[in-house]
Parts: structure tokens; sequence; C-alpha cells
């Protein structure tokens, strides 16, 4: 596999040069010009844009095939908010949109906000029209609630499978929410797919807060880790200040290990045989504390794009 991953997506006079690294099997562009991306480097290549906590945002986004966004579509939840996220990505150009809900898409976790909509909203909302909006065939996207999908981003290409999981641990009481107790039973329906989008990250992998603590989730860590073969993409976001990519490594113990790579590393060849890594993506598009500065300006709302070539088997 080969891929690119970008850090912005809409014009902007950022003082940044553009940087990548390379892995056993991935190229990764960590940024690049917005105004002049990278263009596709041809039919042989699946380009996937990773999206993230875009709270009703619309922005510029790159073409590509497949687009991946994994929750917090939205600021509270509501329709209008949902629908402007909707209207958005239906107008986008990527022949396929795959999308998860966050701990802000409140009524998407229907049962929970049947008891707890008071505590955010004057007026509630009706979660049936909600979920309709957003889980509609007719949109062109495919909405994953606890759910797989298979698809082909071309014909005669080959086949990815994706599994989608809005779920985190405790965070002050929002929608998919769980508590340590909890944990161990919604990260084990999560089968071994090409990509998986979660809203929440992994224990210790770009999920450190302003606080420098590590606030992802450590059974979600354990159970990709006991995977055979774990996921080649892993797309998630909810830590804003964790913005960015990663690659880690699955050592023969079971042991994960994280290796970030630099601009200039050079381990191998893109297209070489798969090793046990995961891309790792933080995708959120709202970056917040020092990551949301460059010398001293702030960054617009960010895209990451991954190119993944076609014809070899992963």
């Amino acid at each position: 596999m080969a891929s690119l991953i970008s850090l912005f997506s809409r014009p902007s006079r950022l003082p940044f040069s553009k940087e990548s690294f390379n892995t056993r099997n991935a190229t990764v562009h960590t940024a690049y010009d917005p105004q002049h991306p990278p263009p596709h480097p041809g039919p042989q290549w699946t380009r996937f844009v990773c999206l993230s906590d875009t709270h009703s945002e619309t922005f510029q986004v790159p073409p590509g095939d497949v687009l991946l966004h994994s929750g917090d579509l939205s600021k509270l939840g509501t329709y209008d908010q949902l629908k402007i996220t909707v209207d958005w990505l239906r107008s986008l150009p990527h022949p396929v949109k795959i999308i998860i809900a966050g701990n802000h898409d409140l009524p998407l976790h229907e049962s929970w906000y049947e008891t707890q909509y008071y505590v955010f909203h004057r007026k509630k909302e009706i979660s049936s029209h909600i979920r309709k909006l957003v889980d509609n065939e007719n949109n062109g996207i495919v909405y994953l609630q606890d759910q797989q999908y298979t698809f082909q981003s071309k014909d005669g290409g080959r086949e990815w499978s994706v599994y989608g999981s809005p779920w985190q641990p405790w965070f002050g009481g929002w929608a998919f929410n769980y508590t340590p107790e909890e944990a161990q039973v919604r990260v084990a329906p999560i089968p071994e797919v090409d990509i998986l989008l979660t809203h929440g990250p992994p224990h210790t992998i770009l999920d450190t807060i302003l606080t420098n603590e590590h606030v992802g989730c450590p059974e979600l860590l354990a159970h990709l880790s006991n995977m055979q073969k774990p996921p080649l993409i892993h797309c998630f976001g909810h830590i804003h200040e964790a913005h960015g990519a990663t690659v880690h490594v699955w050592d023969i113990n079971d042991q994960a290990t994280e290796a970030n790579r630099f601009a200039t590393e050079d381990r191998s060849n893109p297209g070489d045989t798969q090793s046990s890594e995961t891309i790792m993506v933080n995708a959120a598009n709202q970056p917040i504390g020092p990551k949301a500065f460059v010398r001293g300006v702030r960054i617009p709302s960010t895209t990451l794009c991954l190119e993944c070539i076609e014809t070899h088997h992963l």
C-alpha cells in the first residue's frame, strides 16, 4: 500500500513546507500547498479523504475516490445543523462517502437522547427524522453505526471492508459515551477490516489533550493489538489538539508500539509486502492548542488524504 496524507484543505498563507515520510506500505505527506495539492497518482490508486469533527462547518476538500468522516458532524446534533453537513457532503464529488456519528451528534444516540435531551436542547429533536436525514441511501452517503460495509472504489478494483463505531470513553456525559466498565462490550464487536472508523482514538495514539494526558481507550488498543490482521487504516477524531497521522507497528508478541516517521525517513518502497502496521489518522478538522498554529498563524480547517495502490493485494 502507498499512502498520501495532507494536512491543509483550503487556501491559506501559512508558512509551511512540504513534508512526507515513507513506511513499508505507505508514503505519507504531512503537509502540502492547499492551492496545489499533489495530483491523483493514477487509476491504479484509490485516494481516501479523511475528515472528522467538522461541527457543521464547510470548507474546501481535496477531490478523491473515497471520503471518510469520523464523527461530530454537527455542533449539537440539531436537524438544521446536520442538514448543513449532509448537504455539504452530498455536494462533494467523491464517489464513495462513508460517515459515522460522534458525541456531538446527540439525537443519533436515540435511547440516550430520549432521557438526556433537555441538558442540551430546549426543544426535543425528533430522532427518527434526524436518522432518516443522515442514514438515507438517496444521499449517496453510507452511515455506519456499529456496522460493517464493503465497497469498490472503481469498477474491477479491490474490495475494501470498513467498520464504523461512534463510541468513545466517558466524556462529560455526551452521546455515545461509555464507562470503563462498559468499554470491553463496546469494542468487542469490532471485526478485522481494512478500514476502521471510530470517533475516539485508541489509548496513547494521537490522543494527548492540552494537560498532556492520554485520553484514548485502552480497551480499543488492546482489542486491535489482539487481532491477527489489524486494520490497514484507522481513522478517528474527537481529540482536536492531537490532529495528525502516525504509523503504529504491532510486534509479534501483540504488544503495540508507535512509530512516528519523520519527513526524510525512507524505510522501504511503497507497495512492498504488508507488515503489521496501521496508518493511524486523527482527522479532527478543527485543531486547537499548539497544533492550531504554525509560526504564530492559526491554521484553517484541515483535511487528510491517503492514497492506496489499488492493484497491490494488501
